[in-house]
Parts: structure tokens; sequence; C-alpha cells
């Protein structure tokens, strides 16, 4: 597949996607959607690749929001099948992805951009980072997972605040919240988070996404997270990895995982 909207980048172990809009200010639009989707569904099929990070193209922004032209006009079913095929093909997909997803937040992330940032398994950000949810002063709310997402991450009370007053934090407000693991300079940021991604690929693949499962059990409604845990432990022990693992710790030397 050609890419019109984002660059996608393999080395050794890491994949780095980045959107590349930067006169829309990397705002995604449905065909950027897509190309997203596609880029991660291949690099978490690609069997070198242990670790994605998404970041923007630029120093200005991550993603700067949703294309509002492109929906300016939907009208309620519409702008429900916006949401619904959103958050299937990314948003929820990221979140689900067995393969760990960096946020590289190397300026604004507002709107659909810290939707995006949020659906990643956690964020870092550079020092001029700025982060809202502005929709409701647009009239409409965030649609790509922000309600649920954002108060898991920072509490209820913060996030119906941000929400609600459509306002913007830094990323040192960012980080006091939680919202964001690390600030970095903007020059620091891609090192800092493939500094990160090499410290996961030295571990299980198949363990990596067991615990992924697990953690994202305990937010979904209906399913006991620690009977998933139970479960995706006991799994483990019928794996190539876990027998790699052990044999390594016992034997005293660096274990050689093979992701099966």
């Amino acid at each position: 597949m050609t890419y019109n909207h984002i660059l996608s980048k393999s080395t050794d172990t890491i994949t780095l996607i980045s959107i590349n809009r930067p006169s829309k200010l990397n705002a995604l639009n449905i065909e950027t959607i897509e190309e997203l989707h596609h880029a991660l569904k291949k690099a978490n099929k690609d069997k070198n690749t242990k670790v994605i990070i998404i970041t923007g193209s630029g120093e200005k922004a991550f993603v700067a929001g949703a294309d509002i032209s492109e929906f300016a006009d939907f009208n309620e079913d519409e702008g429900k099948n916006l949401a619904t095929s959103g958050q299937e093909l990314l948003f929820d997909f990221i979140e689900n992805l067995p393969t760990p997803v960096i946020a590289a937040i190397n300026g604004f992330a507002l709107g659909g951009g810290l939707e995006l940032a949020m659906a990643c398994h956690f964020r870092v950000a550079s020092d001029n980072a700025k982060m809202g949810l502005p929709e409701v002063s647009l009239g409409v709310i965030p649609g790509y997972g922000g309600t649920q997402r954002l108060p898991q991450l920072i509490g209820k009370g913060r996030a119906m605040e941000l929400i609600l007053t459509a306002g913007m934090i830094d990323a040192n407000q960012a980080l006091a919240y939680g919202l964001v693991n690390h600030v970095t300079t903007q020059a620091e940021l891609l090192p800092f988070c493939e500094k990160i991604a090499s410290k996961i690929t030295r571990n299980s693949p198949v363990a990596i996404s067991a615990a992924i499962k697990a953690i994202n059990a305990h937010y979904e409604d209906g399913i006991n997270g620690f009977e998933v845990e139970i479960e995706e432990f006991g799994n483990c022990f019928g794996t190539d990895d876990f027998a790699e693992g052990t044999s390594a710790f016992l034997e005293k030397r660096k274990a050689d995982f093979s992701g099966e």
C-alpha cells in the first residue's frame, strides 16, 4: 500500500510511524486513519518488529486534531458512523494490539490527536507539547474514546475539567497528571522512546502480549481482570519463551526469546 499521509520506517526491532500532513498540523482525516491502521497491522505481523512508535512529522504537532473540514456537514448518523469506524479501525485497534505502541508526542496533541496518544500503551512528550480535548468548543464531544480513556488515565475530576473547559495543558502538567510517563526535549524525544523500546525488546513478546491483554481487561465492562490475568499467566507456562526465560535465569545467561 502506498501512503499519502504517513511515513513508516522499520529498523531492527522498532517500527517508527509518523503522521505526515504538515500543512494540516498532522490532523487526522479518514484516509490517514485507514493508512495508520494498515501500517500498524503490517508492523504487528512483522516478526522483527517488537515495538511501534507513533509520532508526528515536523516540530509543531503530534496530531493537532481531526480534520474538521471533512465532517463539518455530517448529519447524526454520519457522525455516529465516523466515531464507530474510527474507534474500530484505529483507536481500539491500537489499545488491543499485542505489540507495544509508544506515543512520542512532539507538539500539539489535541482532540483526535490526544485520543490517538491515549490509545497507545503509554506516552512520552517533548517539553513543547500541548494537550487537550477542545471538542465542546465546536459543539461536539470527543468521539474517538476521549471521554473514556482520559478519566482512566488522570481521574474523573481532572478529565471533567479538561473536557468541559476545552482547555489545554502543557507537558509538565500532563506529567503531573499521569497523562504522560516522561518529558524530554524535542531533540531527545525519539532517542528516549527508542531507549525505552530497546528495554522492551529484551523481554518475551509472548509475555508482553499477555500482559497487555490482562491490563486492558481491567477496563472492560463485564470482564474480571484478575481472571484474565490467571488465564494468561497459565498460558505462559506452555510457551517456548517461558522455557527459555526460566532456563536462562537458572543458567545465569541472557535469554534468547523466539516469541513462541
